[in-house]
This record gives C-alpha cells, sequence and structure tokens, in this order.
C-alpha cells in the first residue's frame, strides 16, 4: 500500500491517540507486572524513577520498532495513517528516535509547569491535558497541517487510501 500526499485531519489523528494510548497500556502491562513484582510494588523515589524509565524504554522500542519496521503503529494502521519521510521508502533508525524524543513535548511543558508549581495529581493532569491540548493546535500553525514534532523530525503524517474491497478484485 504506497502512501498518498493527503494529509489525515487533526480529529482523526488524535482520535488514534487516544488508540495508541490504550494500546500503549497493553504493552506496558507485562514489564510493569514483572518490575512490580521485582519491587514488591514499593513508592520509593528511586523506584518511582526507574519506573518511569521503564516505560520511556518500552514506549520508546514500541513505536521506533514500529516506525521503522512499517511507518505504522496498530492505532496507524486502524486509522490508516502512516508516518513517512519524504524521498524515503523507510522511517530511518535515527529519524524515528528523534520523532519519539520531540513527542514527548506533547506533555514535557505540562509535567514540568505541574512539578514546579507542585499541584496535586489532579491538577498535575490537568496541566499534562492543557499540554496535550496546546501541541494538537501546532498543526494549524503549518501550513500542511503537520504537528511541530514532525516537522522538527523531517517526518509527515499522510493518510493512506480505503483497500480495496475483495469482491472487486474478481471483476
Amino acid at each position: 500500500m504506497q502512501a498518498n500526499n493527503a494529509v489525515p485531519t487533526v480529529r482523526r489523528r488524535l482520535i488514534s491517540m487516544v488508540y495508541e494510548i490504550l494500546l500503549a497500556f497493553a504493552a506496558l502491562f507485562l514489564p510493569f507486572l514483572v518490575f512490580e513484582i521485582a519491587t514488591k510494588a514499593s513508592h520509593t523515589a528511586q523506584v518511582e524513577h526507574l519506573r518511569q524509565a521503564l516505560a520511556f524504554m518500552i514506549l520508546g522500542i514500541y513505536f521506533i520498532h514500529q516506525w521503522t519496521r512499517k511507518g505504522q503503529t496498530l492505532a496507524m494502521q486502524t486509522w490508516r495513517i502512516k508516518v513517512v519521510q519524504p524521498g524515503l521508502e523507510r522511517l530511518p533508525m535515527r529519524t524515528a528516535l528523534i520523532r519519539y524524543l520531540l513527542s514527548w513535548l506533547w506533555i514535557l511543558p505540562g509535567i514540568v509547569v505541574a512539578y514546579a508549581a507542585d499541584l496535586s495529581s489532579k491538577h498535575k493532569l490537568y496541566a499534562m491535558l492543557v499540554s496535550i491540548l496546546l501541541w494538537s493546535l501546532t498543526a494549524f500553525l503549518d501550513k500542511d497541517r503537520q504537528f511541530l514534532h514532525d516537522r522538527l523530525a523531517g517526518t509527515r503524517l499522510v493518510q493512506l487510501p480505503k483497500p480495496e474491497k475483495k469482491g472487486n478484485k474478481a471483476a
């Protein structure tokens, strides 16, 4: 299936991201189960930092592997969205790594504000949601409607065409 130049709508990309969050929880389940058993579910500061590092690494492995393999995660396949780097057949590992790191800018400002202001747990969540909302608006600042992290990474999201129906091939 070849990518075209159509850009998926911001709405379509955000819906895909909600599905992506559910899949991320699934990808984290087994490693976190093993981690919780190994640490006896401790909540010391050191273990909390290790827990965050584990999530960062597991998610990085998942996304970078999927983007370099075929340019799509499972959620992106469902919504027929593909990440590409113009002029290249596949996304290089370095580009996928840069895109992954830049994608954390969706929530990093909210996390920084939340901890700097010593917000309650509920308000930390609100700060991250505001950060996500503001970052999603960056697509409207770009002439091609690409999010800022894609622009900075040199990648773009494209909308893939609907697959042909099996009945049409026989005709």
